[in-house]
């Protein structure tokens, strides 16, 4: 008996997924969620497939009709790339009339208006759990860390970050680690206080100690950040402060993500601003 292969039709992809799909040559499943799959490849390089509701990622290929990845694949399902297609298992997704996403947010939007923007900022009082605050807190000197690396980004003390990332880099559990979401959102802030030389150059520093200190998945959400990419669900947070709308509401989509990544990445980005914001007395 033939197998049945259900064909689905990819709606968008980042740019950095096209080049893995196109220089991919042994792509294998890493994991496989309800509505998302990460391959690998050989030189550990991240592609998610997600479901539409889960939106467009720095290396997402999102697809138009809902697929339950738990249910039909596994680390043993078979991978393969043709032409405009990829096979996994029994799921064939075409993505040869898929959308480029751009995943860099206006940057210099925010840079603009930074000085407004951080004001208002620096006034949220962001109460809700988080795995950096109240999980690790008993065994590492977690505040004096945050602290650290918060300010060090403002003073562009550079020695200081790269001390202090390696000591978050990894903390917690999970495929993106507590440490790393924090980090994650403090390189975000870092492309809004300083000039795309200098948050270049402290976000690259970042990633690059980071990464190998943690999960594939997460060392990509880092490299990532490291050049100025991020997800859907923060581009909606910064168009909401650039354009001065209610900030709120993208940013409790933030907060939904994970158990406590989003809350972790915002504690990051709001921490980081919050420092700027001290330093500059706005």
């Amino acid at each position: 008996m033939s197998q049945i292969i259900d064909t689905f039709r990819a709606l968008s992809l980042a740019p950095s997924s096209t080049g893995w799909l196109t220089h991919s040559n042994q792509p294998k499943v890493l994991h496989g969620f309800d509505d998302v799959c990460n391959l690998i490849n050989e030189r550990r390089e991240i592609l998610s497939i997600v479901n539409a509701e889960i939106r467009n990622g720095p290396f997402n290929l999102v697809i138009e009709e809902p697929v339950l990845f738990s249910e039909r694949l596994d680390i043993e399902s078979k991978v393969f790339i043709q032409d405009t297609q990829i096979s996994l298992g029994d799921i064939t997704i075409s993505f040869a009339d898929a959308q480029t996403w751009n995943p860099m947010p206006k940057w210099d939007g925010l840079r603009k208006n930074k000085d407004k923007i951080i004001k208002q900022l620096s006034e949220c009082d962001l109460d809700t759990p988080s795995a950096i605050a109240s999980g690790y807190s008993t065994t590492t000197n977690l505040q004096s860390l945050i602290s650290s690396l918060c300010s060090s980004i403002i003073s562009q003390d550079l020695p200081t970050t790269r001390n202090t990332t390696s000591k978050l880099a990894g903390l917690g559990i999970g495929l993106t680690p507590a440490g790393d979401d924090f980090l994650m959102g403090a390189m975000y802030a870092t492309w809004v206080v300083h000039p795309h030389g200098i948050a270049k150059k402290f976000t690259e520093q970042i990633a690059n100690i980071a990464a190998p200190l943690t999960t594939s998945l997460s060392g990509a959400w880092l490299r990532s950040a490291a050049k100025g990419e991020a997800g859907e669900l923060w581009h909606e947070f910064f168009d909401a402060l650039i354009e001065d709308k209610n900030m709120y509401l993208p940013m409790s989509k933030i907060l939904s993500v994970g158990e406590t990544s989003g809350s972790d990445a915002l504690m990051g980005f709001l921490g980081t601003i919050g420092y700027y914001n001290k330093v500059n007395k706005l």
